[in-house]
């Protein structure tokens, strides 16, 4: 009777360790496959379903350029570590880079349907609303989700379109994004070298550099 009751005992713990390992084999695929999921959207592979439309609000706020980052030289560490992972040296990082990042407007304030674009010749504004997302398939396989917003007033040399991309398909606060801006929808589309990108304007080049190397 007691080597009985010893062994019913022994078979209960052995199946509740079984299940609470199932448990936590099952938690831990779950967690990996929730991570391998954001790392498929983020480097652009993802099935059209997922895409959900966007408020101009996920890009509310004050922004800066990162490209006089580059051009001062802040960014050589970013070049530095996409040398060592890459097909390119650091300073063909930074030649492609450059191009991407090149543009005259070095802040970017939203502000519910206003857009503020600031240059050197004076900031010019528009309010915008959604027209739709577009999504497209780069030449290495994978795919980038523009989000699209029209002019509906404001000053004429605002852009009559902005075009964000920023690795996220759904409704989602942007950390930093790629900004296309034009007056020709379609157009905008087809630009794929020129990529214009925001990061918030209370962060210093180095907080910039740290987040860069972890993105």
């Amino acid at each position: 009777m007691i080597r009985t009751s010893a062994y019913a005992l022994a078979l209960t713990a052995l199946v509740v360790a079984g299940a609470a390992t199932a448990r936590t084999s099952a938690h831990n695929h779950a967690h990996s496959h929730s991570h391998d999921e954001k790392g498929a959207v983020h480097d652009g592979y993802f099935e059209d379903d997922q895409v959900k439309a966007r408020l101009l609000s996920d890009w509310e706020g004050d922004w800066q350029s990162v490209y006089p980052y580059l051009v001062d030289g802040t960014l050589d560490p970013v070049m530095a570590e996409k040398a060592k992972h890459g097909d390119k040296s650091a300073e063909e990082y930074r030649a492609y880079y450059d191009l991407g990042y090149k543009t005259e407007v070095d802040r970017i304030v939203i502000d519910g349907k206003k857009v503020t674009f600031f240059r050197g010749d004076g900031p010019v504004s528009g309010d915008y609303e959604a027209d739709g997302h577009e999504i497209l398939t780069y030449k290495k396989g994978n795919r980038g989700v523009r989000f699209i917003f029209k002019k509906v007033a404001g000053d004429d040399a605002a852009p009559g379109f902005i075009q964000f991309s920023d690795h996220i398909i759904g409704p989602k606060k942007a950390d930093h994004y790629h900004l296309y801006w034009g007056n020709d929808r379609a157009a905008l589309l087809n630009e794929v070298t020129n990529w214009p990108t925001y990061y918030p304007l209370s962060l210093t080049g180095e907080q910039i550099v740290e987040q860069m190397l972890v993105h």
